[in-house]
């Protein structure tokens, strides 16, 4: 019997679709050996973290929140001495030693390439105590290859490459992450063909960039392969994350027109308007190159709803470069952007560049932007008033249990009253179509029909 058996965890996943995954992999692999997940530090005896370090404002809420477990006393009739606590992901694989120095009550560290280990990390952690720390610079193995735990049944995250050749100059994920490898088309269309047998309704690829998928082992890029292979297996939606414009391929856009249950919705992060900022970032492309995608991507499917990510305040930023990226973002008509303050990580390029503009002037372009975000997000909502969407039910509104909560094809959030008679559970993880009624910049809203 595994020293694991009937003890409980709590999991916290901050960062990307791939931390989410690889949440997944612990809380599948944890439960393999007899572990019992719960919803709170108070009923845990071992809390894992598992991390991003994008930002700095991930550093400071992991501080935190790891900090203000310290005195929270294990739940009654646990044999541990005391709480186990694991930090793993970005921040793990980057402050491997630096950690358990400034978070003493810290017991196991470890890193991006080794979730496959932590089982006998926490054992250590019980019998010898101490601080269990365990770090690679790579792996030959994919975190694939763990059980796992879906957090909904109906969908599911497939990695199809991991780590990251691109070193834009803002980045740490290629630092922590590795360098790029794929799996074989073979792997990925077969654990689709399984998940979609289990009865996933929608899959979305993961990638630090998908878009350069196979590579390193076919010499060329061939998403457009694992695109076909996946949705080939009759997975009810399909989507991805995320894709690098200097890797989007004619062959890969074209599919928008041809795979129908290849959904329409595109995240395609930009990162700024103007050629000399984006030189900057080492992102290989021009404005022009990029607003062409765009032009191709709507030539293919007009309908489809477009999303990016953009920082504000890159170092050396001038006032001509923000309104660059101001203009882009106006002429795209994105129906969402995920917006940042330039955030300064050691370690990279860009840590090393000077920058003297007012905090001020930044916050001054940032709130422009998100002002004219919403706008944009608003007036491209409207198209859907009037219309009848399909509608993924993920549970009930957070607000109101009354209320579903799920997402359309072009990835909206839609909410809709149960109709009488119609409970949550009985809904939930299927596709149910809403007449949409009304349109807000985040969220669509209206009546769910009936058969």
């Amino acid at each position: 019997m595994s020293i694991l058996s009937q003890k409980t965890f709590c999991l916290y996943t901050y960062g990307c679709q791939m931390n989410e995954h690889d949440s997944e992999r612990i809380a599948g692999m944890l439960e393999s050996h007899g572990a019992v997940q719960v919803s709170s530090v108070e009923q845990a005896e071992i809390a894992i973290f598992v991390t991003c370090c994008i930002r700095e404002a991930a550093d400071v809420r992991l501080m935190g929140q790891v900090a203000s477990i310290k005195n929270i006393p294990l739940p009654q009739g646990s044999e541990l001495s005391k709480r186990i606590v694991c930090i793993g992901g970005c921040i793990g694989q980057r402050d491997a030693e630096k950690l358990p120095e400034a978070l003493p009550h810290v017991d196991v560290v470890f890193g991006t390439q080794n979730i496959e280990h932590l089982v006998s990390l926490i054992e250590a952690a019980i019998i010898q105590g101490g601080h269990q720390v365990e770090v690679l610079d790579s792996s030959t193995s994919f975190s694939t290859e763990l059980p796992s735990k879906r957090v909904h049944p109906w969908s599911a995250w497939l990695p199809i490459t991991v780590g990251c050749n691109n070193f834009c100059t803002y980045c740490i994920v290629p630092y922590v992450r590795g360098r790029e490898r794929s799996r074989t088309l073979e792997d990925v269309v077969e654990e689709a063909r399984g998940l979609v047998a289990d009865g996933v309704k929608e899959i979305t690829l993961l990638g630090q960039n998908v878009n350069s998928y196979g590579r390193d082992l076919y010499g060329e890029p061939r998403f457009a392969d694992v695109l076909r292979g996946v949705a080939e297996t009759g997975v009810e939606r399909l989507r991805f994350a995320t894709s690098h414009p200097k890797d989007l391929t004619r062959e890969v856009i074209e599919l928008y027109g041809s795979l129908g249950n290849l959904m329409p919705s595109l995240h395609l992060p930009v990162q700024s308007g103007s050629d000399a900022i984006l030189k900057a970032m080492n992102r290989r492309y021009t404005a022009e190159h990029y607003l062409g995608l765009i032009e191709e991507v709507r030539k293919v499917n007009p309908d489809i709803s477009l999303s990016t990510d953009i920082i504000v305040g890159f170092p050396g930023e001038t006032e001509e470069d923000f309104q660059a990226t101001y203009d882009l973002v106006e002429r795209v008509g994105y129906s969402q952007v995920f917006t940042f303050i330039y955030s300064r990580r050691e370690g990279t390029p860009a840590a090393s560049m000077q920058d003297d503009t007012p905090h001020e002037v930044i916050q001054r372009r940032f709130d422009s932007l998100v002002d004219l975000v919403q706008e944009n997000a608003f007036a491209q909502n409207q198209r859907f008033v009037g219309r009848t969407v399909d509608v993924l039910v993920e549970g009930a509104s957070k607000r109101d249990e009354r209320v579903l909560a799920g997402h359309s094809p072009h990835n909206i959030t839609v909410h809709a009253p149960l109709p009488e008679g119609v409970r949550i559970d009985d809904i939930v993880g299927t596709v149910v179509p809403v007449r949409i009624d009304a349109a807000k910049a985040w969220y669509l809203s209206g009546a769910m029909l009936r058969d």
